[in-house]
Parts: structure tokens; C-alpha cells; sequence
């Protein structure tokens, strides 16, 4: 006979049969990830002006931009990303410091999910993701086109 807890579970289809939705090897991908990877992983929202200005929800954070922290003890501190810390997944904000017993200041590190990035360092190359990923959200976007919410305005 089957085990109780079996079958009390639902047969849900996996997405992708290449991906594996293992806890552990999600967790060893996860933490074993090339810098190009953490550079994806490590991404920020941005502030509400910038998403509407750009269309675009949220972005991977860089040296340069300036952020406002949203939570945690440093909750309301804003500053510029003075480091990306790819290899401990944090980003070092300028003026958030902390001082050391020996009397020296180091870096505090931030979750870069909790931050909201207020103004973007635009180059070239970063000028191009933002078209890339603006274009690719504004087609799908909302359910119906303006045509048909004309259309169903005049139904009532």
C-alpha cells in the first residue's frame, strides 16, 4: 500500500523536466553560482519614479547607484553603492558603517533586495537592458488592449 502521506499529495507536473526543483541541489546552485550568475541574482527594485519612467520593475545593482534602504536597522539611510560584495551577496553603502572594538569603521553589508535603487549610473551598456527589458514587458502588459476597453466602456 501507499504511504499516507503520498497520497495525500497531489501529482503536480513539473514546468521544466530540465530543472531540477530539488532543495539541495537549488541550494548548492544557488550558492555556488559563477559572478555572472550573483550579478542577475543580486538585483534591486526601483523606485517608483524610475519604474514608471523606464517600465521596468527592477534591475542588477552597480557600483554608483543611489539607493534608499527600505529594511532592517538602517531602514530610511540612503547613500551611494560604494561596493557589489558578489561573493557574500551584499552591496556596501556609503556613510552605512559600523565601528570595529580596534576603533576601525568597516562597510555594513545590505541585502540588495532591501534597498530601492533612486538613481540609476546610466552607460551605454546599461542604457540597452533597460530598452531591452522595457520592450519586453509592454507588449503582454494587461489583459486587454485599448481598443476593448473602449469597447466594453460603451457597454453598459
Amino acid at each position: 500500500s501507499v504511504p499516507a502521506s503520498r497520497e495525500n499529495r497531489r501529482a503536480k507536473m513539473k514546468y521544466s523536466t530540465s530543472v531540477s526543483s530539488s532543495r539541495r541541489k537549488s541550494r548548492k546552485a544557488h550558492f555556488s553560482a559563477p559572478s555572472s550568475v550573483r550579478r542577475k541574482i543580486m538585483s534591486s527594485p526601483l523606485s517608483t519614479e524610475l519604474r514608471t519612467k523606464h517600465g521596468v520593475r527592477a534591475v542588477p545593482i552597480r557600483k554608483d547607484d543611489e539607493v534608499t534602504v527600505v529594511r532592517g536597522n538602517f531602514k530610511g539611510r540612503e547613500g551611494k553603492v560604494v561596493q557589489v560584495y558578489r561573493k557574500k551577496w551584499v552591496i556596501h553603502i556609503e556613510r552605512i558603517t559600523r565601528e570595529k572594538v580596534n576603533g576601525a569603521t568597516v562597510n555594513v553589508g545590505v541585502d540588495p533586495s532591501k534597498v530601492v535603487i533612486t538613481k540609476l549610473k546610466i552607460d551605454k551598456d546599461r542604457k540597452a537592458l533597460l530598452e531591452r527589458k522595457m520592450g519586453k514587458g509592454a507588449e503582454g502588459k494587461g489583459k486587454f488592449t485599448e481598443d476593448e476597453v473602449k469597447a466594453m466602456q460603451d457597454v453598459d
